[in-house]
């Protein structure tokens, strides 16, 4: 399988999901625009045309800034939770979309779309409906998880199963509580339905590790409250420890590029 970031961090997310035979993928979520999700793919020789079907997390914009013009142009079907459809037509933030593009899912129900195996989970974020994906192909599995508010046993028990995760380091704490964002709003992302905190990262990861999990992105940076290096230091620095102490090896880790195409990782 292949996992592919054409951008991801507080301005704009899109991933490509391709099957292990090398097949047409699929995206999950379009918040970028057309062009840039167009050259992206183009980038990794991909036509968007061969895009099976766009999975959308959630209806915050920096998701579905793209989805109006790419639905409109190509015909790709959309999947989402009826929460989130039913926002993105009544809202009208998308344009004009018929429903006959919207595709209802279920969390923890499994949708197949042309050999990649596509469950829904819950996660917690301010959101109408909003949900992670994990697909699978080929004996692997891969996930999107981003906009976690809190790292529970429901969603650890949907990524220990993972080969690959794009898994969000949004902010550093210290950097967000001394930053000049209003009060509010610092506390929404400190909350249980806000963002995952480098630190928050590093102790999911440290369980992880210790199951399938070779591959890992950390994702949906801030671009006001983080560094690319400092989540990349914090969560290595804690995977260190957990790698000596228990005798595990360490990942293949990576950040995703906030505003383009992070290299893809193959598994």
């Amino acid at each position: 399988m292949r996992l592919y970031s054409l951008a991801s961090g507080s301005s704009g997310n899109c991933t490509y999901v391709e099957p292990e035979d090398g097949g047409r993928g699929i995206l999950i979520d379009a918040g970028i625009s057309m062009k840039r999700i167009r050259e992206g793919l183009e980038n990794q020789n991909i036509n968007i045309e061969n895009v099976l079907a766009i999975f959308v997390t959630h209806e915050h914009a920096d998701h579905i800034s793209g989805l109006g013009p790419v639905v409109r142009k190509y015909g790709i079907p959309v999947y989402s939770t009826k929460g989130t459809i039913d926002y993105i037509l009544e809202s009208g933030k998308c344009g004009k979309l018929d429903e006959s593009h919207f595709n209802i899912i279920v969390p923890d129900e499994e949708i197949e779309i042309d050999g990649i195996k596509v469950t829904p989970f819950r996660i917690s974020h301010d959101a109408a409906d909003p949900v992670g994906y994990r697909c699978y192909s080929g004996g692997k599995n891969i996930a999107v998880a981003t906009d976690i508010g809190v790292c529970n046993e429901y969603i650890f028990n949907y990524l220990k199963e993972c080969d690959a995760i794009l898994l969000e380091a949004n902010h550093d704490i210290s950097m967000l509580q001394a930053g000049p964002y209003p009060y509010s709003l610092k506390l929404r992302i400190l909350g249980n339905e806000g963002h995952l905190s480098n630190d928050k990262c590093a102790e999911f990861v440290k369980r992880l590790a210790h199951y399938k999990l070779k591959n890992l992105i950390l994702g949906h940076l801030s671009n006001d409250n983080n560094y690319p290096e400092l989540a990349y230091q914090t969560v290595k620095n804690e995977l260190q420890l957990e790698c000596d102490t228990h005798d595990i090896p360490m990942l293949d880790m990576c950040v995703a590029k906030r505003s383009g195409p992070t290299p893809p990782v193959v598994i």
